[in-house]
């Protein structure tokens, strides 16, 4: 290639990344980013048990004193306000009344039928509190388990006294060693990766394509052709974008590592290290590389896609509309992590790691997940280079008619032929 269009494309580079990094919103997403990650994992900690104490009524309708042992036990949980209420033709009717008045958060309907099938039935105008429901089934299990017991002639507390919590020390195994990285760990790195990945390459896919919109509806773009190639103006608008998102990144990595690592300095912040759902993940070198190349990967090829829907658009409520299709092939990618969460090895997540539209979200979740031969991943990446040269081909011939078209948006047959045209 001769030295001037390189020029030139760095120009647009320089550019591209000057203007965002001017910008307001750059560094307020830099400075909330952190924070906001870091929240993720501080604020379970110190939230956890922010229940307030509930007022309930254990409605008895069994012929023993099951249902006066269990009011009694429930009422010594610092949870809850019980109150026994024996079973009658209008209680459950009043009972609800009270509810929607406030006067009582739920109420338990218990049977002789409860120690046999172990079913007790709660209504309540709030049933999605995890801390409410663990511990009433927790006490009524236990109940249950006692009365049972006693009915059968065993002693509940010799059982309680034989019984041990058990404490599963996982860890996961990589390259034929552990890694010393916990299932709490292992899972919040998964977890967080996929929910990072999508939302950048969503979130810079959009700016580019707005970049795109905006010097085309402002007729910017017609003194930039003059001067260089569409294609060379949209290589470098994507790098220039990308550039950005590279810096971004690198911000909140070092501002996320400072925060976090001040956390047992706050009030409840170890809490989530101790058993918790999202544990602070272990990032290797091999991860981190792992990570940047699908993040570049999935960036150069959704931005491809939303710099042709930019290009063949007329004004921004058209771009809307054009963009999702690309944007529900990367919602479906973000969907299907879940899968790949509970399963990094099944058929399904294999597919889906090679597929380039959805590798870049799947692949940096199954290395985070699972164990993966490195042979995999280099197929994967090979697929992901392959698809990014031709989708970026197709788009840079749409982008190249469609920059200086206006009007009506083009439909299929007239994309068809802006590619074989450009």
């Amino acid at each position: 290639m001769r030295r001037w269009p390189v020029r030139k494309i760095l120009a647009v580079i320089r550019r591209e990344f000057i203007e965002r990094v001017r910008q307001r919103w750059f560094w307020a997403m830099a400075l909330l980013g952190p924070l906001f990650f870091g929240a993720l994992f501080i604020l379970p900690g110190m939230l956890i048990g922010k229940t307030g104490v509930k007022r309930i009524a254990v409605v008895d309708g069994t012929t023993s004193t099951f249902g006066a042992r269990l009011t009694e036990r429930l009422d010594a949980e610092s949870l809850f306000i019980v109150v026994r209420i024996p079973a009658g033709s209008r209680t459950l009717a009043s009972l609800r009344g009270a509810v929607d008045r406030k006067e009582f958060d739920g109420f338990l309907i218990v049977s002789d039928v409860a120690v046999d099938s172990g079913k007790v039935m709660y209504r309540a105008s709030n049933v999605s509190s995890p801390v409410t429901i663990g511990t009433l089934e927790r006490v009524i299990s236990e109940m249950v388990n006692a009365t049972r017991l006693e009915r059968e002639g065993v002693n509940p507390a010799l059982v309680q006294k034989a019984r041990i919590r058990l404490h599963l020390d996982s860890q996961k195994v990589a390259g034929g060693e552990e890694t010393g990285e916990t299932a709490g760990q292992s899972f919040a790195l998964a977890y967080f990766m996929g929910i990072i990945l999508y939302m950048s390459i969503l979130l810079y896919g959009i700016n580019v394509m707005s970049s795109v919109l905006e010097e085309k509806t402002t007729k910017i773009v017609e003194v930039l052709v003059s001067s260089l190639r569409p294609f060379q103006l949209l290589l470098g608008k994507v790098l220039g974008v990308g550039a950005v998102s590279i810096f971004q990144f690198l911000i909140w990595g070092v501002s996320t590592r400072l925060i976090l690592s001040q956390r047992r300095h706050l009030p409840g912040g170890g809490a989530s290290d101790a058993g918790g759902l999202f544990q602070m993940p272990h990032v290797t070198a091999s991860t981190g590389v792992v990570f940047g190349l699908y993040f570049l990967g999935g960036f150069l090829l959704y931005s491809a896609m939303f710099s042709a829907v930019g290009a063949m658009s007329s004004n921004e409520q058209e771009a809307r509309q054009a963009q999702q299709p690309v944007v529900m092939l990367l919602v479906a990618s973000f969907i299907s992590m879940f899968a790949m969460l509970n399963d990094p090895g099944s058929t399904l997540s294999v597919t889906l790691s090679m597929i380039p539209f959805s590798a870049p979200i799947a692949m940096p979740v199954r290395w985070a997940a699972g164990n993966l031969p490195i042979g995999e991943v280099a197929l994967s990446l090979g697929i992901l280079v392959v698809s990014i040269l031709g989708v970026t081909w197709v788009a840079s011939r749409i982008y190249r008619v469609g920059i200086l078209m206006t009007g009506k948006r083009p439909n299929i047959k007239e994309l068809i032929r802006w590619v074989r045209a450009g």
